[in-house]
């Protein structure tokens, strides 16, 4: 009940009259069934914009983080988590990945939709990255297809480390689905995830325009914070 008076009573319509979305492709989007909406990840605003938008609820995989913070903040952002439904995911340890995919399969059984950031983090820099295979496990197991997304302008309007978004306009767009049944029974084919999620992102990629860099987002992420250290430690 509280996801349904927060989207259309409190939250949803606050954000269509703030920032306006348009909205590309909605006809994509399945009535009924399960299917799985495979977007690029710029913003803490994406997590609002996209279920905003849509006639149908949409359940996301969000990283435990937003789960567990501390302080009044933290239980404000657990408790907005858990009342909307989305799954909280461990993203540490070598059972992260099958945890989070167990989760996905779990809310595709039930016909739903299953919102999905293939890149795994949020782009620090705008730029789209390589995306992990998790996305392709789930579409070949649960038979089901995957619908591209990007949301663009959700980087200028709130960046990593923005706690407030700035007022401006933004646009969600998604693509005709993938269907990926002539891969059925080889979800072990590590060649095959591959070839599928770089079907995925290059669908993505052409939705939102970035700058594409065939590397995990985690990775760069990782190399460029010791360079952020030394620019702080610089300036004071």
């Amino acid at each position: 009940m509280f996801y349904h008076v927060l989207k259309y009573v409190l939250l949803g319509p606050l954000l269509r009259l703030l920032f306006r979305p348009r909205i590309e492709g909605l006809e994509h989007i399945p009535e009924e069934g399960a299917a799985i909406v495979a977007g690029n990840h710029l913003s803490f605003s994406d997590h609002f914009l996209m279920p905003a938008i849509l006639k149908r609820r949409i359940t996301f995989l969000a990283k435990a983080e937003y789960f567990t913070g501390p302080g009044l903040k933290g239980r404000l952002t657990a408790a907005f988590f858990h009342s909307v439904g989305q799954i909280p995911v461990d993203r540490s340890g070598k059972e992260a990945g099958q945890a989070a995919i167990r989760e996905g399969l779990g809310v595709l059984s039930k016909g739903e939709l299953l919102g999905i950031y293939p890149e795994g983090t949020r782009s620090h820099d705008g730029r789209l990255y390589k995306g992990k295979v998790g996305v392709a496990v789930m579409a070949l197991r649960a038979g089901v297809p995957v619908i591209p997304c990007a949301m663009v302008g959700t980087f200028e309007i709130q960046p990593p480390g923005q706690k407030l978004p700035k007022v401006k306009r933004v646009t969600v767009r998604f693509g005709k689905p993938l269907e990926f049944s002539r891969y059925a029974g080889m979800e072990d084919e590590k060649a095959v995830l591959r070839a599928i999620t770089d079907e995925i992102m290059y669908a993505v990629l052409e939705l939102s325009g970035q700058e594409y860099v065939d590397r995990y987002a985690a990775e760069v992420k990782a190399e460029a914070e010791p360079a952020k250290k030394t620019g702080r430690a610089a300036g004071r």
